[in-house]
């Protein structure tokens, strides 16, 4: 995928199809290493399916036979000399790590965060992202908003543009000039 950022939301989107109530997504840039972790309470994976997850022509849909998501975030992690793990456990959920070395001429950028957290934004789902860079951090926790929102929608167009708006600020702001 052309950004990290296309990565995390089609992992986030495959805890969303596991029947995650919560997806905690995490991005920490330090020591030259970027660290993307996304970790929910889905349905999780058997030991036997988790230890094939990694080939591509392993997949839970039946639309298709190949799947593609988790497989290229491995290889997109791996490719700049940095590493991926992924654990689950069945009925617990899954957690997915990805490190990327940040200065690797083979590292894609990160990305558009503020779009994908709230392409991902519903009524159903809680998400809890937190965004460090060299100890700066901002986190954004949709079960706090939806508390201030009351009976209005997170999903609305009014609320979405508002908050698509405060995570680029912050991230910005977190990112004190740094490009990632």
């Amino acid at each position: 995928m052309r950004e990290i950022a296309l990565n995390i939301l089609d992992i986030a989107e495959n805890s969303v199809k596991a029947k995650a109530s919560l997806i905690e997504i995490t991005v920490t840039a330090a020591d030259n290493i970027l660290t993307v972790t996304i970790t929910d309470n889905g349905k999780g994976m058997s030991k036997d399916f988790l230890e094939k997850v990694t080939d591509p022509f392993t997949t839970t849909r039946t639309t298709r036979k190949v799947g593609m998501g988790i497989p290229l975030f491995k290889d997109a992690a791996e490719m700049t000399g940095g590493s991926f793990e992924i654990e689950s456990e069945p009925g617990r959920g899954t957690r997915v790590t990805a490190r990327f070395v940040i200065d690797s001429i083979d590292r894609a950028p990160l990305g558009d965060i503020s779009d994908t957290a709230v392409t991902l934004l519903g009524p159903d789902i809680d998400f809890v992202w937190v965004y460090t860079v060299n100890g700066r951090s901002f986190t954004f926790d949709t079960r706090e908003i939806k508390a201030e929102l009351g009976d209005i929608p997170i999903n609305s167009p009014e609320i979405i543009s508002f908050l698509r708006n405060l995570l680029k600020e912050n991230i910005d702001s977190i990112n004190g000039g740094t490009v990632l």
